[in-house]
């Protein structure tokens, strides 16, 4: 059974308030949980009048359904566009020439890319082998889900489904994993949870594609799933979008994929729809 979790929300106060004391924050391998001085995205509401405006006052699968239709529309990224995304979408606030890695939590360079041990890669957070996907343009390069991290870290989380509990994960500390299943640390839980919630809501079986759904179990094997709906739902909710979360939002749809992660917009309607 999944362990209780105590409620947790991102550190924002601490950080401000070191760097308007001038304090110099490490760039290199250093824990950076949740970095909260990225640019203050535009106003939600402004997007509720315009690009939001035929999923207002929906629930359910009609909400589902307007959502679907409205974030399909975007500019597809190829496979190796995603490196120079990624550099921009996951870039370090407090160092430009970096970028901060999922589950580590670590500022990394740019230039550190690659496969080899220290690298950082490209994590599919819904893995791509659910629903057979691949690398194809689509699901398996939408930028949304696609975040950097660690060669070994990204190894080590594989396939498995998100759930609660298991041992410590080495170079990444406050992540957790078993033989089904993987826990982010608790800064990165609502983004992991409303990334993978982003994917079932615009890939529906339409291109070719799997309609890709979460359930509430783990060990999906090659099944278009990922588990477990009910623990991402309450990370969602325990973990609010902080300011890194939405300015990263923001960058995607101003100069990559034109689409937006509702869910980091109106984190509401994960209870509206599941």
């Amino acid at each position: 059974m999944p362990v209780p979790r105590v409620r947790r929300w991102k550190p924002l106060a601490l950080t401000a308030a070191a760097v308007l004391a001038g304090i110099t924050v490490p760039t290199t391998a250093t824990a950076t949980p949740s970095p909260t001085t990225a640019p203050a995205p535009a106003a939600v509401g402004a997007y509720d009048d315009t690009y939001y405006k035929d999923a207002l006052g929906k629930t359910g699968p009609e909400l589902k359904s307007a959502l679907h239709t409205i974030v399909s529309k975007q500019t597809k990224l190829s496979y190796s566009q995603v490196w120079d995304a990624l550099k921009t979408t996951d870039e370090d606030p407090a160092n430009s020439s970096n970028v901060i890695l999922l589950y580590s939590g670590t500022s990394r360079s740019k230039s550190s890319s690659g496969g080899d041990q220290g690298d950082w890669n490209r994590e599919h957070v819904w893995a791509k082998s659910h629903g057979d996907f691949g690398t194809a343009t689509g699901p398996g390069t939408d930028v949304h889900h696609l975040r950097p991290e660690d060669v070994t870290v990204n190894s080590i989380r594989g396939n498995k489904d998100f759930d609660n509990g298991g041992g410590a994960v080495a170079g990444a500390p406050g992540n957790l994993t078993d033989g089904d299943s993987f826990e982010p640390r608790d800064a990165v839980k609502g983004d992991v949870a409303r990334m993978i919630l982003y994917m079932a809501v615009r890939y529906d079986g339409e291109g070719g594609f799997p309609d890709l759904e979460p359930n509430d179990q783990v060990d999906n094997g090659s099944a278009p799933a990922i588990g477990r709906l009910s623990v991402l739902k309450k990370w969602s909710d325990e973990d609010p979008p902080d300011a890194f979360e939405k300015n990263r939002n923001q960058v995607i749809f101003d100069k990559f994929q034109h689409n937006r992660n509702p869910f980091i917009d109106h984190p509401e309607w994960v209870e509206e729809v599941w």
